[in-house]
């Protein structure tokens, strides 16, 4: 039986499942990934399986697709209305989630899924990484030391490139962040041309509009969702899946000589873990809990991980 959460007033806004009511409801829908494929498609410390991708993807996939095709019949309904021939625009799905907590490989899974039905084959993904304001900036601002925060982006030009998408823009620009060098790449972008469906994945892409000065409201980067997710978890276990996954990067990602965090490489395990627990104590999470999960309740659907990756509960907006 599903569960509505009681909240203010005793109603809800969000009906809730658990994994096994929702990998029922979509009993019908062909899984068209592999085990390798999934193993291809997960970030380092993300530890999704075939089994998970089944229960919990192969529904939300479906889902997705029905909220998909809906908004065409709409735009086809409402064109013929308006005597309009203009192109549709993407359908725009956003992934928010705290730093750690498998934002990337969810975004990759969706965007193989979708790309598998049949009247969805062209799907883009962005990170929002890309539009982090170079780290010289940054240092002027003096902001190293906050980014990942909402004040770290360049919050104009990623509104721009949304605003460009929706308004059926033939290409699109979006600027492309190095993992390795932890900065922008200078002069390199990612061209995004017409999908089907665009996902935009990040950490504060859920945060609502800003005022200008004069109080009046601006644009919020979700004003341009069509669906959006956030992934959460226990601060906790967020906490030690960070740590974990730092300690793996040493032996990787940090090991390579051109690698901003270089300096980690060679540390033992022990510090490892104490150096990886003072970054996520002092910069990810006051991130998290002042910025970030503040935004969940401005979700679609809120996918709940357990301690170990699996998702736990589902909680979807009523329509």
């Amino acid at each position: 039986m599903r569960v509505v959460l009681s909240a203010v007033g005793g109603s809800n806004p969000y009906v809730t499942f658990n994994r096994h009511e929702w990998s029922d409801l979509a009993a019908s829908t062909p899984l068209p990934l592999t085990e390798q494929d999934v193993r291809r498609l997960r970030t380092l410390g993300d530890q999704i399986e075939l089994a998970e991708v089944d229960a919990i993807f192969r529904p939300l996939s479906r889902l997705l697709h029905l909220h998909a095709a809906a908004s065409r019949r709409l735009y086809e309904a409402r064109q013929t209305f308006l005597h309009d021939e203009s192109t549709k625009t993407p359908y725009v799905i956003g992934v928010a989630g705290s730093v750690a907590v498998g934002k990337s490989t969810t975004s990759r899974l969706l965007r193989e899924l979708m790309a598998r039905w049949p009247d969805t084959p062209n799907v883009a993904l962005v990170p929002t990484d890309g539009f982090l304001l170079p780290n010289s900036e940054l240092e002027r601002r003096g902001l190293m030391d906050r980014k990942g925060f909402p004040e770290s982006y360049d919050r104009t030009r990623l509104l721009r490139f949304l605003i460009d998408i929706k308004s059926g823009a033939a290409e699109v620009a979006a600027p492309v962040y190095s993992h390795l060098t932890y900065d922008i790449v200078p002069g390199e972008s990612t061209l995004v041309r017409s999908p089907d469906i665009l996902i935009v994945e990040g950490l504060n892409v859920l945060q609502p509009a800003r005022t200008d000065p004069e109080g009046r409201p601006g644009l919020a980067v979700s004003d341009f969702f069509d669906f959006s997710i956030y992934i959460d978890a226990a601060g906790e276990d967020i906490r030690e899946w960070y740590i974990e996954r730092f300690g793996s990067l040493r032996a990787t990602a940090f090991a390579d000589a051109r690698s901003y965090f270089r300096r980690y490489a060679d540390l033992s395990d022990a510090e490892a873990r104490r150096v990886a627990g003072e970054i996520w104590d002092t910069i990810n999470a006051p991130n998290l809990r002042r910025n970030i999960l503040p935004t969940r309740s401005r979700a679609t659907l809120v996918l709940t991980k357990a301690a170990n990756h699996h998702i736990a509960g589902i909680r979807l907006r009523k329509i």
